[in-house]
């Protein structure tokens, strides 16, 4: 006859094989597993690409203070759960386009903070609410990341560590022909500051576009114009 002692030992026997077969057999090379935060622990294990055999079950993931320098496309695809995501601390410089839209709409926490990140568009961070970090990476302003940062839930604190690198020229900074962001006046500025302050990085880009269809159609009336005439001089009877 079953006890109710022997059910509860029973029980535990069967928690505590879950959890050794979640801390054991699905957790990734170098990282640690936490059976009952469903964590995911790989800080400073010398990583060059995030794990591909993540536990699906995977509540907060921490990658931070590795030697990651892209995030695939399927990187973070079937973490449904994923609640937290440290990635600060790496050596990301690009991100896959469709990265982080697999993210869970349950996301809370996206840490990206020191990295080497240039450019981002909001395609790329989809439809997310999390808190986000993205401070101190060598960012270049332009449409771009303005149309970002006003796009996803920027943590508030960290907004002045949001620094041009460089930047899209500005109407009085010379030649739009130039490598963009050589001597700028926007570089080592904060862009939440120079967005309040007036500057707006998508009406420059509307702007250039404007003047590169001005000459598009001029250089397309000249060659019109030009072949009218020698058709004119050089058709027969004349």
């Amino acid at each position: 006859m079953i006890t109710g002692l022997s059910v509860v030992w029973v029980l535990c026997g069967l928690l505590d094989a879950g959890w050794w077969a979640w801390v054991g057999a699905a957790c990734p090379e170098g990282c640690q597993c936490a059976w009952e935060s469903q964590s995911v622990l790989c800080a400073a294990a010398g990583l060059r690409e995030v794990p591909r055999d993540l536990p699906l079950e995977t509540v907060s993931l921490h990658l931070e203070h590795n030697l990651i320098r892209t995030l695939p496309e399927e990187a973070f695809q079937d973490l449904l759960h994923l609640q937290d995501l440290h990635l600060s601390h790496n050596q990301i410089d690009s991100l896959a386009s469709g990265a982080l839209r697999h993210l869970s709409p349950d996301l809370q926490f996206l840490d990206l903070s020191h990295n080497k990140l240039q450019h981002a568009r909001r395609e790329e961070f989809a439809v997310t609410r999390a808190k986000t970090r993205l401070y101190h990476n060598p960012w270049h302003c332009d449409c771009a990341l303005q149309e970002l940062i006003e796009e996803i839930n920027l943590e508030a604190e960290t907004l002045d560590g949001l620094v041009c690198e460089s930047s899209a020229r500005g109407a009085n900074e010379g030649s739009r022909w130039e490598e963009p962001g050589a001597g700028s006046a926007y570089t080592g500025q904060p862009l939440v500051k120079l967005l309040h302050s007036g500057v707006n990085f998508c009406s420059m880009k509307r702007r250039t576009t404007d003047v590169a269809m001005l000459v598009t159609m001029f250089v397309w009336f000249f060659m019109v114009t030009v072949y009218v005439v020698y058709y004119v001089k050089h058709r027969p009877g004349t």
